[in-house]
């Protein structure tokens, strides 16, 4: 960790704590195992927890199985109370000390590159390791830990690297808000994007396509319905929509700047005499492309163009996480070419749909300013002038926000949009950029009142942000169980006997026509199979059918969450979920 991420964590008690509690882990497996069975060879604090990178030599393999001997060994170097000492060191001493490990000499050489202070940390007399810190007093301050999980780790992030091992752990201030932590990560692995995306039948992932996901009819039904509402709140505020290029030159991003501070995350491919092309990592070259076809006077402002093409973009294996880290995606995006006095409205108009699309998936969302980061392109006073406009929308506004130093795109600061779900994990997802850059690059004017041509603005905006992401995230906040206007199937018609299927198909006909999604059930199953198997597809209701309600021209109505509605006139049913559909409720009938 350099000395930077330390000084934003120094007071951070709890930052503190996992950090002291990772050196712990350290010295307890250097005294189970001997100092000369592995190189250490980072391990900082994490907002979740902390991790421990190393190296195994000989034969050592350490596994999920020696967690509780090596938690043991952990608790007695915190029952002993030892003091945890900082003391700084010059190169030659720091070198003498950490000679025999590779990893530390490597870190000892970028430390002193970046022209950062050597400090190393003692515990009691026998531990020591070269880390910025901050840390606790003693090991006794540590309260409440646990090992996590083992996982192979390439050092520095970079698969050409060698694989190292990472064991993860966490520590909190109690016992308590360490068992409420636990009992959050179990709940995280039942909704999994990984595990019920496929299970639901949503999508899958193939090792012939790493990171681009195969979409399945139901998993392309949910597209299609964010998608659609999209499409209807944007026309509706006056949003043109287009389609362009996936392959272009990349002398389109050398223009935008993208092939000098992107190249390493684009798809390229050199086509020989007809040049190198790239895969479209972002849409805003082509808008600019299009917005530089025309001619433009001041009334033509703001323009809004929204598009949701396919981009790619090339991450690291390693780096890769079902939907919600992938190389192929859609985001809904859109450039809104504006005046510089039409900023602050545009920018109000923009937070007013985030706040209507979010709301109806009952998510609570918080901003992040990100302000220059050090690779920026332009001139500093025009990034100023960008900050200070964007800052003062959200304060203006009364927007929830916090400032992200260095966190701006390379072309403009941003607006980032950090949502929270029901197991209280923050996501970005939508993102707002405010880009003087750009249109610069390109050239782009149009003519104002005065008849004098100026360079417009453009307001870089998505609101789910990556769909794939979005709906990855989707699947864990609703467990697969979602509302029931999204929901791939939401009505299962359940014929009790055969006697009953002649009815079931007369009722899914009327519902498909009334644009319900429907199947029926009629497999030779108990119906008691039928209803259980409905529940674990997360069906929003079940319509079981009798000779009584065929007699009666009714349904009898479960829902999801097993409660049973009892039998009601199919017309009323019919009703009363239009009307859900219709005002995205986020509940079933009550």
């Amino acid at each position: 960790m350099s000395q930077i991420e330390a000084q934003k964590h120094s007071n951070d008690q709890l930052f503190k704590m996992r950090h002291s509690a990772e050196h712990v882990l350290t010295e307890a497996m250097q005294n189970l195992y001997g100092i000369d069975k592995f190189y250490m060879a980072m391990g900082p604090a994490t907002d979740e927890g902390f991790y421990f990178d190393f190296e195994p030599l000989g034969d050592l393999k350490i596994s999920e199985a020696d967690f509780p001997k090596i938690e043991a060994e952990m608790k007695k170097i915190i029952q002993k109370n030892l003091p945890i000492i900082r003391k700084e060191l010059t190169l030659d001493e720091a070198k003498k000390l950490f000679a025999d490990n590779p990893y530390k000499m490597e870190w000892l050489n970028s430390i002193t590159d970046r022209g950062e202070i050597i400090s190393v940390y003692y515990t009691g007399d026998n531990f020591v390791d070269l880390c910025a810190g901050p840390h606790l007093d003693h090991t006794g301050d540590i309260k409440a830990f646990k090992l996590l999980s083992i996982a192979g780790a390439y050092w520095h992030g970079d698969e050409k690297n060698k694989m190292l091992t990472r064991i993860y752990g966490t520590a909190f201030n109690s016992q308590k808000e360490l068992d409420e932590y636990l009992n959050l990560i179990e709940e995280a692995k039942k909704r999994d994007n990984r595990k019920l995306g496929p299970q639901l039948g949503l999508y899958f992932l193939d090792e012939t396509a790493p990171g681009m996901p195969y979409w399945l009819p139901k998993g392309t039904v949910i597209i299609n319905e964010l998608l659609n509402f999209w499409r209807q709140e944007h026309s509706k505020r006056g949003y043109l929509e287009t389609r362009t290029p996936l392959l272009n030159k990349k002398a389109l991003y050398e223009t935008s700047g993208h092939w000098e501070h992107y190249r390493e995350n684009m798809f390229i491919a050199d086509m020989g005499d007809e040049g190198v092309f790239c895969l479209k990592p972002m849409n805003c070259p082509n808008a600019m492309t299009i917005f530089k076809q025309g001619i433009h006077s001041y009334r033509d402002l703001p323009l809004r163009l929204s598009d949701c093409d396919t981009l790619h973009r090339h991450e690291k294996s390693g780096q890769m996480s079902g939907l919600l880290r992938v190389q192929e995606f859609s985001q809904d995006d859109a450039h809104i070419f504006v005046t510089e006095n039409q900023i602050a409205d545009e920018y109000k108009r923009i937070l007013d749909i985030a706040d209507l699309f979010y709301s109806i998936f009952g998510l609570k969302f918080k901003i992040r300013l990100g302000t220059r980061p050090t690779d920026f392109m332009g001139d500093i006073d025009t990034w100023n002038k960008a900050e200070a406009a964007l800052e003062k929308i959200l304060k203006d506004n009364k927007f929830d926000y916090f400032v992200g130093e260095g966190e701006g795109a390379f072309y403009g600061p941003k607006l980032d949009i950090l949502m929270d779900d029901c197991l209280s994990r923050q996501w970005q997802t939508g993102t707002v950029q405010l880009d003087f850059q750009l249109p610069k690059n390109f050239k782009l004017k149009y003519t104002d009142k005065d008849g004098k041509e100026q360079t417009p603005v453009v307001i870089h905006r998505v609101i789910y942000g990556s769909l794939e992401r979005f709906i990855g995230i989707l699947i864990e906040h609703f467990a697969g169980a979602f509302p029931l206007w999204i929901s791939p199937v939401q009505v299962k018609l359940i014929p009790i006997t055969d006697a009953q299927h002649e009815y079931a198909q007369q009722l899914k006909t009327q519902l498909l026509e009334e644009g319900i999604r429907v199947e029926v059930d009629d497999r030779s199953e108990k119906m008691q199979a039928k209803i259980r198997d409905a529940q674990l597809e997360k069906i929003p209701y079940m319509l079981i059918i009798g000779a009584r309600e065929v007699d009666k021209h009714q349904v009898s109505v479960r829902q999801r969450d097993g409660q049973d509605l009892g039998a009601m006139d199919f017309e009323k049913f019919l009703a009363q979920i239009k009307a859900q559909i219709e005002s995205k409720s986020l509940t079933l009938i009550k």
